[in-house]
């Protein structure tokens, strides 16, 4: 049985024959449910009870003119995108209805391919408003409990967990690669806990070198060290009844990592230069982005303090786990900078959307991040493109990173038909290893997710010569 066509295009002109090879070619070419009135009185008629998300109409009509109409449609619903046919003599009414929101022109009389590309381009325009404004309405609810921004499920599988584990007092291990978001899972435990009304204590581990470092953590009497003219209270006295943070704990000296697990063990401290300990009531939350097993290997990280740290662990999840969150992510920041600067009106274009779905983030949700800020300070323009999002080597590369597809330079050296296999073959494997990297190396569910028979899927794997169980991820 096959399927209904999701997409709506209305078609408005006084010329029946017109309508009815409209309708033709473009229920075929574009895939789309189609509805053909003849006037603009009818289109707003019909309005009332079937959406369109694209209208074709022609400008001069007896009742109601397509800039009329224009008018009345905008003012209903401002994502439908209207694409206008003028023949010759109203060019200067087209130009107008462009100023006035029309998506597009087409002058009488057009050929079936190019009246086709115009409206499967307005289809993606409506289809790209329409998620935007899903996304504002997301980002306008007030009852997020958390600080995270997305829907996808990995994320939401880590909020449950942080949620859990706020309600305990335990200490906890939170894991996970640059810009995860680390830091904010540790606030969320903190928030959730019943010290949560007490600040938390954050402690950067790499940025102090190992004496200073030790100083800060436990404190110091007067008389420790040259230029310890007083005592001094460490950041565990300082995190007293809450939460400390050890962020990235792999790069604490092993000299450090014995004092620190008495303070796991005994619940005390010692500062320097004192002979006797402090019982200390704080929680300690670690995070790191280092494999500590392998450091455990080589004799780096204590595997005594690893057990005593890895008594609940938390991992979260890259952004290459959660791409269906990148749209919602990039708006947010884009408002957030938007405000901060003082810049209304900032846009992020089609293309500049689709090319940060289809990057690969390496520093995860903190390099979108610091794109979309640098973006929103520097372009000059109210919308946002790729040329704003990107360096000019990686705008040579284009926007896809590994996923792209481009024309072979020996292209000239090669007909038509072996040119288009080579970019099609070279397309085909690289969607595939997306899609298996995806997917964990899970064959079904790469093909379920590419709206393919799993039959299919390897044929096209064997072609390619992938073999999945290259793209599957051994825990440690």
């Amino acid at each position: 049985m096959a399927n209904t066509p999701s997409k709506r295009l209305l078609i408005v002109d006084d010329e029946l024959d017109l309508l009815h090879l409209l309708r033709k070619v473009l229920a075929k070419n574009c895939d789309c449910e189609v509805s053909i009135v003849q006037s603009g009185l009818e289109a707003i008629t019909l309005l009332k009870s079937w959406q369109p998300d694209v209208i074709l109409t022609d400008i001069v009509m007896p009742d109601m003119d397509g800039l009329q109409l224009l008018d009345k449609v905008t003012g209903l619903d401002r994502n439908i995108s209207v694409v206008v046919m003028t023949a010759y003599g109203t060019i200067e009414m087209a130009v107008t209805a462009l100023k006035n929101g029309a998506y597009d022109f087409m002058e009488k009389p057009f050929d079936n391919r190019k009246i086709s590309q115009v409206v499967l381009r307005a289809f993606e325009r409506t289809q790209l408003l329409r998620e935007n404004l899903q996304l504002h309405q997301e980002l306008e609810k007030t009852d997020k409990p958390t600080e995270f921004v997305g829907q996808s499920r990995p994320l939401r599988q880590a909020i449950e967990l942080l949620t859990r584990l706020g309600q305990s007092d335990a200490t906890v291990l939170i894991r996970g690669g640059s810009g995860t978001g680390k830091e904010v899972a540790a606030r969320t435990i903190h928030k959730m806990s019943k010290r949560g009304k007490r600040k938390m204590i954050t402690v950067n581990c790499p940025a102090l070198p190992e004496q200073i470092l030790e100083s800060e953590l436990f404190g110091y009497a007067k008389g420790a060290f040259t230029g310890a003219d007083r005592d001094k209270d460490g950041l565990f006295l300082e995190a007293a009844g809450s939460t400390i943070l050890l962020d990235e704990i792999a790069d604490i000296p092993v000299s450090l990592q014995t004092k620190l697990l008495r303070v796991l063990q005994e619940k005390e401290i010692q500062p320097l230069g004192q002979t006797s300990t402090v019982k200390v009531d704080v929680r300690v939350l670690a995070s790191t982005n280092q494999d500590l097993e392998k450091k455990m290997a080589r004799g780096e990280f204590r595997e005594d303090l690893f057990y005593r740290l890895n008594v609940m662990t938390v991992t979260m999840p890259g952004l290459h786990e959660m791409q269906e969150d990148i749209p919602l992510l990039a708006l947010y920041f884009l408002k957030r900078y938007a405000q901060e600067y003082q810049r209304q009106g900032m846009e992020l274009s089609q293309d500049a959307l689709q090319c940060l779905m289809r990057r690969e983030w390496k520093g995860n949700v903190r390099e979108l991040q610091n794109r979309i800020n640098r973006a929103v300070l520097l372009t000059s323009s109210t919308i946002i493109t790729p040329a704003d999002l990107l360096n000019p080597e990686e705008l040579e590369e284009g926007c896809s990173g590994n996923a792209g597809v481009e024309i072979p330079v020996f292209a000239d050296k090669l007909s038509y038909k072996e040119a288009k296999e080579e970019v099609v073959t070279h397309f085909t494997s690289r969607y595939l290893k997306a899609a298996l990297t995806k997917s964990n190396g899970n064959v079904s569910a790469a093909a379920r997710a590419s709206g393919m028979e799993r039959q299919a899927f390897q044929r096209l794997l064997r072609r390619c010569h992938i073999q999945s169980h290259d793209f599957r991820q051994h825990s440690s």
